[in-house]
């Protein structure tokens, strides 16, 4: 939960305003618990959205295609920005190329970047660590880290932070598993990292406690125990005491997987934490995916118990 993560948190906010650029589901995280501090917080939406804002949290449209694609006066009094959007489809990081110069002329105190861990490429089930040099294989990852060495150009106060799978409630197989879409493909020796929500917002305030001196640039935020996705599936059912499909062979199926399916197999690594978790001193709230699926289950579970009792609650006004 937002709060927990919030009063764990040696950062407890600053003056000036945050911007998140990219309301997906770890910027509206974030934003959240940023806001829980007591700061401002102004994140974007697409111009045709219409986005559910949390206390404290203001919006702004973000038209990319214009230039600019925010008006200056609604970035004023912003002090830190986190990008959480992707690259566009030309490559290009499209927040620097329709915000750049005005993202240069705000007293910006810190600027975080959500990439990817795919630009370390394939390493054959071995750790990655931020010395080693990226070797993207896939054409997404590739454009990932063109956008890092772009953002690094710019001169602004970066920390880039390399995430692998991210999950949390919403984002894991009970719902697959309750509907019977799940699949258990096994490829041997084939492992994947991954990283909670929460602690990538976690690992965000974490870096923003520090003095502006001892923030790494560059930070790969993963838990502590890249496993197969067969072996994360198994312990979804076990919480929902339900069975498992057939095992399928990743090699007698891999035809017939779309080719988005396929590249995410091709690729495997392992993303090591070493120097957030030891040399920064992060503390995990999820160390693996077994506490944060238990964390995630009943979040979820308490969302849905909130929704029918607002339900029941506004039938029983209607029969009334």
């Amino acid at each position: 939960m937002v709060s927990a993560v919030v009063n764990r948190s040696p950062w407890k906010g600053a003056s000036g305003r945050m911007l998140v650029l990219g309301g997906g589901y770890s910027g509206q995280r974030f934003a959240s618990a940023v806001a829980a501090t007591g700061m401002p917080v102004l994140i974007s939406h697409r111009p045709d959205g219409h986005p559910v804002l949390g206390e404290g949290i203001s919006s702004v449209a973000f038209a990319s295609e214009l230039r600019p694609g925010i008006e200056p006066a609604a970035l004023e009094n912003v002090t830190h920005v986190l990008v959480t959007v992707p690259p566009g489809r030309d490559g290009k990081d499209p927040v620097l190329e329709s915000l750049g110069p005005i993202l240069a002329g705000l007293p910006l105190q810190w600027l975080g970047y959500l990439s990817t861990s795919g630009v370390y490429g394939d390493r054959g089930g071995a750790w990655v660590q931020e010395s080693d040099s990226p070797t993207p294989g896939l054409a997404r990852s590739r454009a990932r880290l063109a956008c890092e060495q772009a953002w690094e150009a710019s001169g602004l106060p970066l920390q880039v932070f390399r995430l692998p799978a991210i999950y949390g409630p919403g984002r894991c197989p009970f719902n697959g598993l309750r509907a019977g879409s799940s699949r258990l493909i096994h490829k041997p020796a084939q492992v994947f990292s991954r990283i909670h929500v929460d602690d990538i917002t976690g690992a965000l305030l974490h870096n923003l406690a520090l003095p502006s001196a001892q923030r790494p640039a560059l930070l790969n935020v993963a838990d502590d125990r890249p496993c197969p996705s067969s072996e994360t599936l198994g312990y979804a059912a076990h919480l929902l005491n339900c069975k498992l499909p057939e095992v399928e062979s990743y090699g007698r199926i891999q035809e017939s997987l779309s080719p988005m399916a396929r590249s995410f197999w091709s690729e495997n690594r392992r993303t090591s934490n070493r120097r957030l978790s030891v040399e920064l001193g992060y503390r995990l709230r999820y160390p693996s995916y077994r506490e944060g699926f238990r964390a995630s289950l009943l979040e979820e579970q308490a969302v849905q118990r909130g929704a029918g009792s607002t339900s029941s609650g506004h039938t029983g006004a209607a029969s009334g």
